[in-house]
C-alpha cells in the first residue's frame, strides 16, 4: 500500500500507528500467510474498495479482498528472505535442499523465524507450505534424528522448548556435559548421561570428561533417595555402558547391577518401571545373578506383568528351550481362573504366530472365555473412566476369535457363556450384541435364550406417570445402586479371587450371584426410568375419578368411609391414604363418577366400595 493510503487509515484510526510497520509491509507481490487462509500472495491494493486482493493457494480463493485493519493481526507478511517466499521465487533451490540438506533447510527455516528459534508445531505449519502436509510429515520425522547431533542448531530436550540456531557451532557433546555439571537432580544426571552416550560417535573424545560423569554419576545413583529401584538399575547401565566404551572395568564399579537386585522385593513391578529398551537385559540379569530359582523369577514376573515385559518373558523362556514350564504354567492359572488381563491378551494376540501356534493351541478354548469376560468385567467395574479396555476391543475387532474359542464347547456351555456375556459391564450395548451374534452364528440355539427390548414377541413399553417428588428419589435410589453397590460388589469379587480356584470358591460365586442381581435391577430401573413421565396431578377432573383425584369411599362391606388420593405410580403411602393408581383398588376407580359402585377381590376377599365425593388433589393439598 502507498504511504498515502496507510497515512489516511492512521487518520481514521490513531491507534494503528503503532501497526504502521506490518501495514508498510503490504505491498504487492509480498507473500503471506493467514490464519485461517493459509499461504498466499498480495497482488494489489483496490483503492475503490479499500481493501487488499490476495491470491490465496488453498481452495477456491483467488482475487480474495480483505481489509488491511481487520486482517492486521491475523495475517502475517513475509519479508523476501523468508524461506516460504524464497520457495516461491526459488523453487528448484529449496527443493534441492529438501532431498540434499535438510539440516540446512531447517536453517533457514529457523532464519527465517523470530530470534532464530521455533517450535516444533512452527517449523511443521512452515513444512507444510513447502512439502504438502502428506510430505512434510514423513521428511520431519526422518530429518529430527539429524538435528540432534548437528552443531549448528540446539534441540530441545522437551516438546514444549524450542529449537534454536546457535550463533556458534557447538556440538551436542559439549552442550550436554555443560547441562551434566549443572543439574540438580539424580534423574536428570541419568537421562542427560543416557543422552551422551547416544549422541557420542567417538567415546574416546569424551575419555578426558568421562571419569567425572562417572564418578558423579555413580554418586548419584547411591545417594539420591528419590531414585526408585528402577531409576538405580537404569543409571547402573547407561554407566556401564559409557564406562565399556573406553575400555573401563565395568564389573569393579559400585554399585553393581547385581548389588541393585538385592533390594528387590517385587521383580515384576521393577520389570514394569524398567524402559522398554532394557527388559531383555533385565531378565539376561537375572538369569546370571540367580543361577538356580532364575526360571521361576521370570514366570513370576510374567504371571503379575502389564506392557511389553509380558512378551519378552515369553520370548525369552522359548528361545531357552522352556515352552513346556510356560505352557504349564498357563494351564494352571487357567483352572485356578487367577490369570491377568494382560497375559489373556498376549495370548490372544499370539495364537497364531509361527513361533506360539503349537504352543498355545491347547489353551485356545471355550474355558478361555471364563477368564477373559472376567478380566474386561473386573476393569470396566474399576475403571469408571473413558479408559480402553484391550481385551474388550481384541475381542471385538478379532472376527475369528469367538469361533475359535468356541469350536469345541457344548451347547450348555456356550449358553452360560452367553449369560455371562449378557451381564458384563465391559461393552456398550450395541458391542454386546455383536458378540452375542457370533455365539448364535455357531449356536442357533442361543437365540432363543436372548430376550431383547426390540423382540416381537416383547410386549410394547408402557409410558406411566409419577410425581416430581418420587421420580427424583427414585434417580437417587438408582445413583447409589450404581456408585455404591455395584462398585463395591465389584470390591468383593476383586478379593475372592484373591482367594485363588474358583472352582471351590464359595466368595466368589456369592459375589457373582450378587452381581447378577445388581446389574437386573440396574437395568429395571434404568428402564423405568425411561418410561416414567413426571406430572404435577394440575390436569386431573372432578367428573370422574383420574390420576390426581382425592375420592371419599364409603365400604359397603365394612360399613365406614374412608379417603383415598390416587397418584402417580412410585407415590403409595398406604399410612397416608396415599394409593399408587397401579393398585388394584385405583385402578376399578379410575374412570368412575360419584355414586358409582366398585368391587374389589384381595386374596378371596370380596369389597364394595361406593363413590361419595370427589375431588382434585391438587385443590386440597
Amino acid at each position: 500500500m502507498k504511504n498515502e493510503v496507510i497515512d489516511s487509515l492512521i487518520d481514521n484510526n490513531p491507534k494503528l500507528a503503532d501497526d504502521r510497520a506490518a501495514l508498510e509491509a503490504m505491498q504487492p507481490s509480498a507473500y503471506c500467510i493467514h490464519r485461517s487462509w493459509g499461504f498466499g500472495q498480495i497482488q494489489s491494493y483496490d483503492v475503490g474498495q479499500g481493501k487488499l486482493i490476495i491470491d490465496f493457494e488453498e481452495g477456491d480463493m483467488k482475487g480474495h479482498a480483505m481489509d488491511p485493519v481487520f486482517c492486521i493481526d491475523k495475517l502475517e507478511v513475509l519479508g523476501p528472505d523468508h524461506v516460504l517466499s524464497k520457495s516461491r521465487t526459488n523453487s528448484e533451490e529449496i527443493a534441492t535442499m529438501a532431498k540434499k540438506d535438510q539440516v540446512g533447510l531447517v536453517i533457514e527455516i529457523l532464519s527465517s523465524c523470530n530470534d532464530c528459534c521455533a517450535s516444533t508445531r512452527e517449523i511443521e505449519r512452515i513444512l507444510q507450505y513447502l512439502l504438502t502436509p502428506v510430505k512434510a510429515k514423513k521428511w520431519w520425522t526422518n530429518v529430527k534424528k539429524q538435528l540432534v547431533k548437528d552443531p549448528r542448531i540446539a534441540a530441545p530436550n522437551k516438546k514444549s522448548d524450542v529449537y534454536v540456531l546457535r550463533d556458534e557451532p557447538k556440538k551436542p557433546e559439549e552442550e550436554i556435559l555443560e547441562e551434566f555439571s549443572e543439574a540438580q537432580t539424580s534423574k536428570e544426571k541419568i537421562l542427560l548421561a543416557e543422552k551422551l552416550l547416544e549422541l557420542s560417535s567417538d567415546k574416546l573424545e569424551l575419555k578426558k570428561d568421562l571419569p567425572i560423569v562417572l564418578s558423579s554419576l555413580t554418586q548419584a545413583i547411591e545417594e539420591a533417595k528419590r531414585l526408585t529401584l528402577a531409576d538405580r538399575l537404569y543409571g547402573v547401565w547407561i554407566r556401564n555402558n559409557l564406562a565399556r566404551d573406553v575400555e573401563e572395568d565395568v564389573d569393579k564399579l559400585e554399585p553393581t547391577s547385581a548389588s541393585v537386585l538385592e533390594e528387590v522385593e517385587d521383580f515384576a513391578e521393577l520389570a514394569d518401571e524398567l524402559p522398554v529398551k532394557f527388559q531383555t537385559r533385565f531378565l539376561d540379569l537375572l538369569e546370571r545373578v540367580y543361577p538356580e530359582d532364575w526360571k521361576e523369577k521370570i514366570i513370576a514376573i510374567f504371571r503379575k506383568s502389564n506392557g511389553k515385559i509380558t512378551a519378552e518373558c515369553a520370548h525369552f523362556l522359548v528361545d531357552r528351550e522352556l515352552s513346556e514350564l510356560l505352557l504349564d504354567s498357563l494351564k494352571s492359572w487357567l483352572n485356578e481362573q487367577k490369570i491377568q488381563a494382560s497375559v489373556l491378551l498376549w495370548l490372544i494376540k499370539n495364537r497364531t504366530t509361527r513361533k506360539f501356534e503349537a504352543l498355545l493351541k491347547p489353551l485356545v478354548a471355550p474355558q478361555l472365555l471364563n477368564p477373559i469376560f472376567s478380566a474386561i468385567d473386573h476393569e470396566a467395574l474399576h475403571n469408571l473412566g473413558t479408559r480402553r479396555i484391550p481385551l474388550a476391543e481384541i475381542l471385538l475387532d478379532d472376527e475369528s476369535l469367538m469361533p475359535d474359542l468356541l469350536a469345541d464347547a457344548d451347547l450348555e456351555t456356550a449358553k452360560d457363556l452367553a449369560q455371562t456375556l449378557i451381564l458384563n459391564q465391559g461393552f456398550e450395548d450395541l458391542n454386546k450384541k455383536s458378540l452375542l451374534a457370533r455365539f448364535i452364528k455357531v449356536f442357533p440355539e442361543i437365540q432363543s435364550l436372548l430376550k431383547t427390548d426390540d423382540s416381537d414377541d416383547q410386549p410394547e413399553d408402557e409410558t406411566f406417570f409419577v410425581s416430581e417428588e418420587s421420580f427424583e428419589q427414585f434417580k437417587q435410589e438408582l445413583g447409589v445402586l450404581i456408585s455404591e453397590k455395584i462398585p463395591a460388589n465389584s470390591e468383593a469379587i476383586g478379593k475372592a479371587l484373591e482367594l485363588g480356584d474358583l472352582r471351590e470358591n464359595a466368595e466368589y460365586q456369592m459375589a457373582k450371584d450378587e452381581q447378577k442381581l445388581l446389574l437386573a435391577r440396574r437395568t429395571e430401573m434404568e428402564q423405568s426410568l425411561a418410561k416414567a413421565k413426571v406430572t404435577d396431578f394440575s390436569d386431573a377432573q372432578t367428573d370422574h375419578v383420574g390420576i390426581g383425584s382425592r375420592v371419599e369411599l364409603f365400604d359397603e362391606s365394612a360399613g365406614q368411609t374412608m379417603s383415598y388420593v390416587i397418584l402417580g405410580a412410585w407415590d403409595g403411602d398406604p399410612e397416608r391414604n396415599v394409593l399408587s393408581y397401579k393398585t388394584p383398588l385405583a385402578q376399578s376407580l379410575l374412570q368412575k363418577k360419584v355414586d358409582d359402585v366398585v368391587e374389589t377381590e384381595v386374596d378371596g376377599e370380596k369389597r364394595s366400595w361406593k363413590i361419595m365425593k370427589l375431588s382434585r388433589w391438587v385443590e386440597k393439598a
